[in-house]
């Protein structure tokens, strides 16, 4: 794939990258000075008693963990090589895995930058020899837990820089706040320099702008952040003039009648047509955990104080939002088999109205009798009963989910495993969409086909997050049982972008090799089940002003 460049020295009209400006990066590239290698106080409340790491015992399983105020430990998993050893001998696949990341890295004049999506040895290449800002989190979160944060900051500034530049499609220009979706560095040989070109979506199947980058954007900075102890970064007037400006694209005044975004299909991880346009899980996960990470991260100065308010306002009526009409359990499926449809007015308990013979019949036998999810997608007369990975994962992250709504999630991947997890951790979403139903909201998509790709295929990648959400609710034997599917295959397969089939046996039929947040997802889920407090850098506990949780009732209302 070909994708625009942008020139950093240039006028707005000219678009090739080089990063010869005014703005000294170096003294920003230094390492942090509060760097981790003792304990550090959380940064989030900056003043919280030490927590000391542990594993959870058997006594604690099933219960709500809090870790989003205890800080990685002093002794760092440090890996290196494949001699390196820890308390024990690790798992061959972690080795393999660690010496495969390292060859990804991507070098912008001497500083690591980012790693690519993949290791691509094949002539089409496409854009797997991109830095993509989502793929990058999980190796991000990786060097972070290994001790190596500068890969990390360099990233954070170069996409930083990569934002203030003229973005357009064809001849309409997009918002100042997006954030691209990859960049690439070239190399030119002759006249010895190296510049860099990014996407923003103009190169994009479809041309959809990333609406996700500027929110894992945010949330990166908090990890970083976190891991450290360097608040230098998040307050610098560049990074917080960046995390303004992408989060007035999401808080900005329009005819929205909900607080949730209205999205294009294709605009985040499932970036094909998939059906997904409207209201996806995704993204509002998302947004609702950047918006909370923003709030830690945000000055509280005369620029930052009147964001911080809208902030707040957004937050509350988004968690209001999704807890109460996102939710799904075996109570509120029965509620809406009810239903009653063209309802009018302010007291209609049918408040999207909802045909209940749209619900699809696979629903009901996919509802075990305790467990629930958030919905992929609700709007007027449309549920989208879909189960996605990633928007429940990050909901339980970003405590949108309460701590009751957490456990159901689990509660439902245990009693669901073969359809979820089966073969190969984790399905991106089910069930697959299929015949009549495919043609029309996939566009006849031949990388889509059932059980395929985004339609219900199998990726490692979101081990991390399962990982991480398992953690979080106090059941790290679910992610540990899935870790071990993993290892069985994983590298043995050569480290596939995705599985296909309906429990995720078959290597994807346009599966890349050696994909980059395959291996990194591997990684970032077995540190963080070997020292559970890496978790506070992508977790936050449930804000308690957000009380109280909602409560079904038999008017419960949509």
């Amino acid at each position: 794939m070909s994708v625009a460049s942008v020139d950093l020295t240039q006028n707005d009209s000219v678009k090739s990258v080089d990063f010869d400006d005014s703005f000294d990066f170096s003294k920003l590239l230094d390492k942090p000075r509060h760097l981790n290698m003792e304990r550090q106080r959380s940064l989030d409340e900056r003043s919280l008693v030490d927590a000391s790491p542990r594993h959870p015992s058997s006594a604690e399983n099933g219960r709500h963990m809090d870790f989003e105020n205890v800080f990685s430990p002093s002794k760092r998993s440090s890996f290196n090589s494949s001699s390196a050893q820890y308390a024990l001998e690790p798992h061959p696949v972690f080795v393999e895995a660690w010496e495969s990341l390292r060859k990804t890295m991507v070098y912008f004049r001497g500083q690591p930058v980012g790693t690519i999506a993949a290791l691509d040895n094949s002539d089409e290449k496409l854009n797997y020899d991109q830095v993509f800002v989502r793929d990058f989190v999980p190796s991000a979160l990786a060097f972070l837990m290994n001790g190596e944060p500068e890969i990390v900051k360099n990233f954070i500034l170069k996409t930083l820089r990569l934002q203030s530049w003229e973005k357009k499609i064809d001849r309409f220009q997009l918002g100042e706040g997006v954030m691209p979706a990859s960049f690439k560095v070239l190399h030119d040989p002759v006249r010895n320099t190296e510049t860099i070109m990014a996407d923003f979506g103009e190169s994009a199947i479809g041309r959809v702008a990333p609406v996700d980058s500027g929110f894992w954007w945010i949330v990166l900075l908090r990890a970083y952040t976190k891991s450290t102890g360097d608040t230098s970064l998040a307050e610098m007037p560049e990074c917080q003039k960046g995390m303004r400006l992408i989060l007035a694209l999401c808080l900005s005044e329009g005819f929205d009648t909900f607080p949730t975004l209205l999205c294009a299909d294709g605009c985040s991880m499932i970036d094909r047509r998939m059906g997904v346009y409207g209201y996806p899980i995704e993204i509002q996960a998302l947004f609702f955990m950047a918006l909370r990470c923003a709030l830690v991260l945000l000055k509280q100065d005369a620029q930052g104080k009147e964001l911080v308010d809208r902030i707040v306002k957004r937050l509350h009526a988004l968690s209001f939002h999704m807890r109460s009409y996102f939710w799904l359990d075996l109570k509120q499926l029965n509620d809406i088999y009810r239903f009653k449809t063209e309802e009018y007015s302010h007291t209609a308990v049918n408040k999207f109205n909802v045909m209940p013979d749209s619900l699809p019949e696979w629903v009901f036998d996919f509802m075990p009798t305790y467990g629930g999810y958030f919905l992929g997608n609700v709007g007027p007369s449309n549920m989208d009963f879909r189960w996605f990975c990633l928007g429940n994962c990050i909901a339980i992250l970003s405590s949108l989910a309460t701590p009751e709504q957490s456990m159901a999630i689990m509660d439902l991947i245990e009693s669901r495993w073969e359809e979820l997890v089966g073969d190969m951790p984790v399905k991106v979403c089910y069930p697959a969409i299929e015949s009549h139903d495919w043609r029309i909201i996939t566009g006849c998509d031949p990388k889509n086909t059932r059980w395929s790709y985004h339609n219900g295929g199998s990726w490692p990648v979101l081990l991390w997050l399962l990982t991480a959400a398992c953690i979080k609710v106090g059941r790290p034997q679910i992610a540990r049982r899935a870790i071990e599917v993993a290892e069985l295959r994983l590298a043995k397969d050569g480290w596939p972008e995705y599985y296909d089939g309906k429990s995720g046996r078959y290597i994807g039929k346009q599966a890349r090799k050696h994909q980059t947040w395959s291996i990194a997802g591997y990684l970032v889920a077995k540190m963080m089940l070997e020292d559970p407090s890496h978790l506070g850098m992508i977790s936050l506990e449930e804000d308690k002003q957000m009380k109280p949780t909602i409560k079904r009732s038999s008017s419960w209302s949509f």
